[in-house]
């Protein structure tokens, strides 16, 4: 595989840096462009997040020297540096939606951690290992934005990818009926305890918009490609409730299903043993070996145990028994800056880098 050189755009928050971890020592993707707000364009990036870091590891000292550039004011001069870029914005979506199609119609590929284009017919959303064939409507977004190589792909929302994955081999049972409570971690707002001492002790029973995403993003992913756009799926009916928990980095969720065919436990844990998807397939540099971890033990999966399994790409599940209302219910936990944020991003470009998308 060639060596492609990335920007990161939002560079100097929660997920930017993230990216910033994740991909030092990259073998595909070099980082050549780091782009934030104007407030910290012209600083080096070590001074433009000093007091900020919020990683455990330092910053690489080639990206901490590096200058920051205006997201928007700059664009010209970092689409002509890079191949493609990462794009973590905290911005209202109608202009995070205007500058990435910016972007795109400058000819650079976008990989979208942001949620504004998740709703979008012709932009896909991808978990690499679910729904890898939906990549093919990136043909159909060109022709609308009069492009030749730039589009625009998504992740999903961090939450749901604790779970959606557990659920996906189940697909063809004929999943009905889905209720999740996902239990997530303060980084998913940005945040750490000495920048929000509010959650030490607490629990929070709300996430702004995180329920309808994680009923409506689903059917989505679950969808089919037809007449240049992602048709959503009918079903399963799907219903969640979203808590903030006093947590650094995980989202966990319980999770009740109810199938059409009825399958015994053996059969759900072999399913979930057996599978694997165009990542796993491709051996994909940012890919788990095992994307889903099933574990026997009644008090796993745990957020500071597992969360970092598979350098945080896998998906861990626990606790799968008979429930007196769904047919079977279950515990999951996923990182979310991680396989949720960053490292999903990651690897929808490795997928797409490997599909000739970003050539």
């Amino acid at each position: 595989m060639k060596e492609f050189r990335v920007g990161i755009i939002g560079a100097t928050g929660m997920v930017g840096q993230r990216f910033i971890t994740l991909l030092e020592g990259h073998p595909w993707f070099t980082v050549t462009t780091l782009a934030a707000s104007a407030r910290s364009a012209g600083r080096a990036y070590a001074e433009a997040v000093e007091g900020r870091w919020a990683m455990s590891t330092p910053i690489p000292p080639r990206i901490g020297e590096m200058k920051v550039l205006d997201a928007s004011a700059d664009m010209d001069a970092i689409t002509a540096q890079v191949d493609l870029v990462f794009c973590a914005v905290d911005m209202k979506k109608e202009e995070i939606r205007a500058l990435e199609e910016a972007y795109a119609k400058r000819e650079c590929p976008v990989m979208s951690n942001n949620s504004a284009h998740r709703g979008t017919p012709d932009v896909p959303m991808l978990i690499p290992e679910v729904n890898a064939a939906h990549a093919q409507v990136i043909e159909a977004q060109r022709q609308r934005l009069g492009t030749k190589r730039g589009f625009i792909a998504v992740k999903s929302n961090c939450s749901l990818q604790s779970y959606l994955p557990a659920l996906h081999p189940l697909m063809d049972l004929g999943l009905e009926q889905v209720l999740a409570c996902t239990y997530q971690a303060i980084s998913g707002a940005g945040k750490t305890f000495a920048t929000w001492p509010e959650m030490q002790d607490n629990v929070i029973p709300y996430i702004g918009g995180e329920e309808e995403k994680s009923e409506q993003e689903p059917l989505k992913i679950w969808g089919k490609v037809e007449d240049g756009g992602i048709v959503p799926a009918s079903s399963p009916a799907i219903t969640t409730q979203c808590i903030r928990v006093p947590v650094s980095d995980g989202h966990l969720a319980a999770v009740f299903f109810t199938l059409q065919e009825k399958a015994s436990k053996e059969e759900i844990l072999r399913r979930w043993r057996d599978y694997a998807g165009e990542p796993q397939k491709l051996a994909l540099p940012s890919a788990p070996g095992q994307f889903l971890h099933y574990f026997e033990e009644p008090d796993r999966p745990q957020t500071r145990l597992d969360r970092d399994l598979e350098k945080g790409m896998a998906v861990s599940i626990g606790r799968l028994r008979e429930d007196s209302q769904y047919d079977y219910k279950f515990v999951c936990l996923s990182h979310n800056t991680i396989r949720g944020a960053a490292g999903g991003a990651i690897l929808m470009a490795e997928l797409l880098a490997a599909k000739g998308y970003l050539d």
